[in-house]
């Protein structure tokens, strides 16, 4: 069975990271979507809350797993999750130059995994958890958020601001 990790912080989850999860779930038999922590990062969620709206923003598919790891290399949770890919997202040159680098150094670190791009379509290309932070806080934030992540985070969003 064809498995892949996809990772991110999903601080907060965007429709453009539904989009990654979808597309994946096409693509491999098996996807495991988890949530890395990085304690150098400050985040807006905790991790069991960011959890529980990856399951409240999911449809339940037995070929889907959410979870989270801390503190490890993606490699090497992809390894012990048995996946034989890591799927990635690429919006822009810089992510490029990034991916590139993390997929030349995983190769390094375990050459039986493969990293797999996909490149969003234009209208969700540019969203990214950092970008929706930054819109929130001026007035009529609302209308302009509630557009790019999916109901649940929205509702919390608006519980946090």
């Amino acid at each position: 069975m064809q498995t892949a990790v996809y990772a991110g912080s999903f601080d907060p989850l965007t429709n453009g990271h539904l989009w990654m999860i979808r597309e994946g779930l096409e693509l491999f038999e098996r996807l495991v979507v988890a949530i890395g922590s990085n304690p150098s990062k400050n985040y807006t969620f905790s991790i069991e809350e960011r959890l529980e709206l990856l399951r409240e923003s999911i449809p339940s598919c037995e070929r889907l797993t959410i979870t989270h790891f801390d503190n490890r290399y993606l490699v090497d949770y992809a390894k012990e999750m048995n996946a034989d890919f890591i799927l990635r997202g690429i919006r822009s040159p810089q992510d490029y130059e990034y991916e590139r680098v993390m997929r030349h150094i995983n190769g390094d670190m375990a050459p039986e995994i493969q990293t797999v791009f996909l490149m969003p379509p234009r209208d969700i290309a540019e969203l990214s958890s950092s970008m929706i932070k930054g819109l929130i806080g001026p007035e009529g934030w609302q209308k302009t958020v509630r557009r790019y992540v999916p109901q649940a985070v929205f509702s919390k969003l608006e519980t946090v601001s």
